[in-house]
Order: C-alpha cells, then sequence, then structure tokens
C-alpha cells in the first residue's frame, strides 16, 4: 500500500525517537567500555567522548591481580549456573500441575499462589527462617530462599495452557504415557521458547544479585561478584586493588577510577554475551504472560 505523506512523517518521527532512545540508552554502557581502556587522567579530565584516549589495561590487569574479584567471579557463575537450574525444576513443577484442567482444585493453588506475591513475611522472618534451617553463611542461601518466582509461574503456566493443545495430553494418556512421560518428552520439547525466557529472567537475577548476599553471608569467600563490587563502586572500599605502598596518591585515585569502568564490564560482559542468544524469545515469553491470565 502507497503511505501518505503524513504517514511518512509519521513514520519518520516514530524512527527518529527510536534512534534517539536507543543512543540515549546505548551510550552509557559504551561510555563505559571505551573508558575503561582509557587512561583515568583522561577520563576525569572529560576528553573521552566518542573513542578510547591514552589506551591502558590497567584497570584489567589490576582486576586479574585481586584473588578477591577471581573468588567472587567463579562464586557468582557457581550460584547463577545452580541457581537457574533449581529455578527451572521448581518453576516447571509448579506451573505444569496448574496448566492441567484434569488438576481439581488448581484454581484455589493458584489463589494460594498468587497471594504470596502480595504478602510476604518480611525480612526479619525470613531471616530467622533461614537462620533455624541452618543455612546462613552457606551457599545454600543463594540459590534456595529465591528458588521461585511467583511471576514465572504464571507466566509458564500460561504459556502451556495457551500452546500446547489439551489433545497433546489425551493423545498421550491414551499412548500409555504417564505424567511425567508427557511433561519430559513432549511439552518440555515444544516448550524451548519459554523455557529460555526463564533462564534468562532467572540467571540475570542470580547474576545481578547481591542483597541475600549481604544479609545471610559473613564469609568473603562466598561472596559474589556484585557484592564486591558494590563495595567497590558504593563504599570506595579499593584498599585491596590499590597499590598501598605507591607514594602518590594521585596514582592511587587513578588507578581506581580505572578499576571501577573495568570492573563494571567484566561483571556485565556475561549478560551482554547471552542475552542476544535469547532475545529473540523474550518478547514471545512476555507477550504469553502479557495476554492471557
Amino acid at each position: 500500500m502507497l503511505e501518505s505523506r503524513s504517514d511518512r512523517w509519521v513514520n519518520a518521527l516514530i524512527h527518529t525517537l527510536l534512534i534517539v532512545v536507543s543512543l540515549a540508552v546505548l551510550y552509557p554502557l559504551f561510555f563505559v567500555l571505551i573508558a575503561s581502556f582509557s587512561s583515568p587522567e583522561a577520563v576525569i579530565r572529560g576528553e573521552v567522548w566518542l573513542w578510547p584516549k591514552g589506551v591502558t589495561l590497567v584497570g584489567y590487569e589490576r582486576i586479574l591481580q585481586n584473588k578477591e574479584i577471581l573468588s567472587g567471579y567463579m562464586n557468582t557463575i557457581s550460584y547463577t549456573v545452580v541457581g537457574t537450574a533449581i529455578n527451572l525444576v521448581m518453576t516447571v513443577a509448579a506451573a505444569y500441575p496448574l496448566s492441567r484442567k484434569d488438576f481439581y482444585g488448581r484454581h484455589a493453588f493458584t489463589a494460594l499462589i498468587l497471594f504470596t506475591m502480595f504478602f510476604s513475611g518480611g525480612m526479619v522472618p525470613t531471616y530467622l527462617l533461614i537462620k533455624k534451617l541452618g543455612m546462613l553463611n552457606t551457599y545454600w542461601a543463594m540459590v534456595i530462599p529465591s528458588a521461585l518466582s511467583v511471576w514465572n509461574i504464571v507466566i509458564m503456566r500460561t504459556f502451556f495452557q495457551s500452546s500446547i493443545p489439551n489433545e497433546i495430553h489425551e493423545a498421550a494418556s491414551i499412548d500409555g504415557c504417564s505424567n511425567m512421560q508427557t511433561l519430559v518428552r513432549i511439552v518440555l520439547p515444544l516448550s524451548v521458547p519459554i523455557l529460555a525466557v526463564m533462564v534468562l529472567f532467572y540467571s540475570v537475577g542470580h547474576w545481578n544479585a547481591y542483597f541475600n548476599a549481604l544479609i545471610y553471608l559473613t564469609d568473603r569467600a562466598k561472596y559474589p561478584l556484585q557484592l564486591i563490587l558494590r563495595e567497590i563502586l558504593v563504599q570506595g572500599q579499593m584498599q585491596e586493588m590499590v597499590d598501598v605502598s605507591d607514594d602518590s596518591l594521585a596514582r592511587s585515585i587513578m588507578d581506581a577510577e580505572a578499576i571501577k569502568f573495568a570492573a563494571v564490564m567484566v561483571a556485565n560482559l556475561p549478560v551482554l554475551l547471552l542475552y542476544p542468544f535469547l532475545q529473540k524469545y523474550f518478547v514471545k515469553g512476555v507477550m504469553v504472560g502479557a495476554l492471557k491470565g
């Protein structure tokens, strides 16, 4: 169809606004990237805008020399992988029965689960529960309390209801499949898009998590990367990474500035690499949860 002049103007305006918004969103990340390779003096003087100046790798060198950051990085990877696996198993185990029409009482169970979305015990009772369970300062304090998200249960249940016809369940039952066999052999292979969305949601949540570690962990050897970065970026505790024997305080400040930008890039790199592979499933998963309840 031929576009009228007003349609062309509207499309041009929309594309212009989208470009402006995209640049506004992407430029901060781009700036952190070029600043991490630039001379700290040039960054502080405001000379870094579109390309690095005085290229240096001092920030990345100091990070690689710091055992605490490397330990936190490995802890975060472990928490993310194990936590996401637990999340997927728990979410599927809750969402699949709630999506089955032959599961009597599913509406009542759904209401009970949704109730926890609006009302929770609070931070103090949750802390006392974790303490009573003996999980304080343990690995499991980072993955068990966040093992399930009610919102993600709703999204996955809605996907099962809207994308997996009931006739498939009936055919599987006639062929002699149990409910578990139907789930593993039929439903899950047909649910790759929503599983990919859940992996993205949960893995990003675990990767960025620091509050549970702040509350439940006291052993620095178990700290995730984000808690260590919090100390660097918020509290300014950089004495472990700068050379305290250096006589020049200005040099230490410059090194700390380089470390700050390099640490942000190192922390965000895995998520930036993961998202492009799952992006095509992201919108579909969100729309499934938004269109049908």
